[in-house]
C-alpha cells in the first residue's frame, strides 16, 4: 500500500488550489489525509486525481454534494479510475447538456423580452403586454420554456 507522503503544501500547489480548500474538501468528506507521527496532515498522490476530478465536476457546474454522492458509489470510496470518471460524467451529461441549452437560451435572449415581468424594455409590450406571462409563473417565463 502506498504511504501517505504528500504535505498539505505540496497537494495544493500541485493540484492549484488554496490549503483552505485542500481542508475544506476534507471536511466535506471528498478527500481523505492521514496523521504522521508529527500529526501532520499526509496523503497519498492520488489525491491528485481526486482534487481534479472535483474541480472539473464543479466547472461543469456539478454541486460538491453531487461530487461526494458520486464518490461515495466507488467501492472502497477510492479514487475515480479513467472508466470510473467515464461512468460518473455520463449520470451528469443529462444535467449538463439542459444546463448548455439554457446558457444557449440565456446568450440569444438577453437583448430582448425574456418574459421576467419588468416590461422595461420596447419589446416586452409584444412578447408579453401587461406581464400577462406572470401566469405561467414566477421569474424569467420565456427564457426558462424548454
Amino acid at each position: 500500500m502506498e504511504q501517505a507522503t504528500w504535505g498539505v503544501g505540496k497537494v495544493a500547489k500541485r493540484c492549484g488550489i488554496k490549503v483552505s480548500t485542500l481542508h475544506f474538501y476534507e471536511e466535506k468528506g471528498l478527500i481523505r489525509s492521514w496523521r504522521n507521527t508529527g500529526n501532520q496532515r499526509r496523503y497519498k498522490r492520488d489525491v491528485l486525481r481526486r482534487i481534479s476530478v472535483i474541480k472539473a465536476a464543479q466547472k461543469m457546474g456539478i454541486s460538491l454534494a453531487e461530487i461526494k454522492k458520486a464518490f461515495a458509489s466507488l467501492p472502497d470510496n477510492r479514487t475515480p479510475t479513467i472508466e470510473d470518471w467515464q461512468l460518473l460524467s455520463s449520470r451528469w451529461r443529462d444535467d449538463i447538456n439542459a444546463r448548455i441549452a439554457y446558457l444557449e437560451r440565456l446568450r440569444d435572449s438577453l437583448s430582448s423580452c425574456i418574459g421576467c415581468g419588468c416590461l422595461s424594455m420596447d419589446k416586452c409590450p409584444i412578447y408579453n403586454e401587461e406581464d400577462k406571462l406572470a401566469s405561467e409563473g414566477p421569474g424569467p417565463v420565456i427564457l426558462d420554456r424548454k
